[in-house]
């Protein structure tokens, strides 16, 4: 499709084993987001987590301020502000803040929390998540817009709040909500008029909820007399490529089966469910990752596309899966083979490849015809030059 321009990123949790340094984890991660930005990705998306041992990054805001001040071009969003755990007037006053110090690269992703006990851990039941996270939206929205809120619930007031520093993004940051199954984030974005970011896996039956909820997300925005863009819809994979499948296969036997067990035993996410012994395989049976070629990675995208009707961006989830050499090859092939072929960047120069080379006889036949002309030139010169000297 050459009107097509699908935005790549990556959704940094992150996932790191407890049996490692967590300061020369967080440091690789940072190194990791420069390399992006060098190599053209489009975003990048950092977690809030606060228990569990892996998912080591507690503020985004923070990390994303650092992160800032080392890369140049790509942009970094909260992915996502666990909007349950903060009080909604300083989640905004920072994310506008944050939002004058990057010069508008950042974007505000929220969402209710995804650990279960990082809701114990604070003294509440995860059932309440949701519910807080709707509360914040609804006036995280209008403060962000420059309005004056008053509001109360069980968990925050607002009197006459306004927030004293203006976006730097005009009308405001832009935010987008996390969904996984449950309709609850698809429902307040349409409600907002605001972006989706879609989590959860990409098998066929992960596919089919995202479709649904974006179907959702529209009705809402209907509902509610907002519109939403597709452009701003991003939805998250896993992805670990090589030149060849073998290759690939090999280089994940690094740190997948450390993920794994996460995924069985911690996160509330069925990645990998239980029972699970060979996660590579499973992984690339049930397409909820790609651990295999460039093609093999257009393959899956492109089937994502076709299943969802068409979004916004694709996020590489990331992981430790392979050592550092080989996670950084496979985001330089992504961007080398997989990025351009979903951003319209080589079908002119193919159309000219394709163009010069059925017409290669007319051009070198004139080139023939130049130099056998200018020989001729030169032998006429040179005749009438010893006709004048008899």
């Amino acid at each position: 499709m050459a009107d097509r321009h699908l935005r790549f990123g990556t959704f940094l949790a992150p996932f790191h084993s407890p049996d490692e340094n967590p300061t020369l984890a967080l440091e690789r991660d940072l190194d990791l987001l420069v390399h992006m930005d060098e190599l053209g990705y489009d975003e990048a998306w950092i977690g809030e987590h606060h228990s569990g041992g892996y998912e080591i990054i507690a503020s985004p805001e923070v990390f994303i301020a650092f992160a800032a001040s080392r890369t140049k071009r790509i942009r970094l969003g909260t992915g996502v502000s666990s909007l349950a755990y903060h009080h909604p007037f300083i989640n905004a006053d920072r994310i506008n803040q944050l939002d004058h110090m990057t010069r508008g690269r950042v974007m505000f992703g929220v969402g209710p929390g995804s650990l279960p006990s990082d809701a114990f851990a604070m003294g509440f039941h995860p059932k309440e998540q949701r519910r807080r996270m709707n509360e914040a939206i609804d006036v995280l929205v209008p403060l962000l817009r420059g309005e004056r809120v008053n509001a109360e619930t069980d968990w925050f007031t607002l009197v006459d709040a306004k927030l004293q520093l203006s976006s730097y993004t005009k009308p405001m940051v832009e935010m987008a909500v996390a969904s996984l199954r449950s309709p609850s984030g698809a429902l307040a974005a349409g409600k907002h008029g605001i972006g989706l970011l879609s989590l959860g896996g990409t098998n066929d039956e992960a596919l089919a909820f995202h479709a649904e909820n974006w179907r959702k997300c529209e009705e809402a925005a209907d509902e509610h007399g907002q519109s939403v863009d597709r452009n701003n819809w991003r939805i998250v994979t896993l992805m670990h490529i090589a030149e060849t499948r073998e290759q690939a296969e090999a280089n994940v036997q690094f740190g997948i089966e450390a993920f794994a067990d996460y995924f069985r035993h911690i996160a509330p996410t069925p990645i990998v469910p239980q029972g699970v012994t060979d996660p590579v395989a499973y992984l690339r049976e049930s397409q909820m990752a790609v651990i295999g070629t460039p093609d093999d990675a257009i393959e899956h995208i492109e089937r994502l596309w076709q299943g969802s009707g068409g979004f916004g961006a694709l996020l590489d989830l990331a992981h430790d899966w392979a050592d550092r050499e080989h996670t950084w090859k496979s985001h330089e092939l992504l961007a080398r083979y997989v990025m351009p072929h979903f951003q319209g960047s080589m079908e002119t120069r193919r159309e000219a490849y394709t163009h010069t080379k059925k017409s290669r006889a007319l051009y070198v036949g004139a080139v023939d015809d130049a130099i056998k002309t200018e020989i001729q030139r030169y032998e006429d010169r040179k005749s009438g030059k010893a006709a004048g000297d008899d």
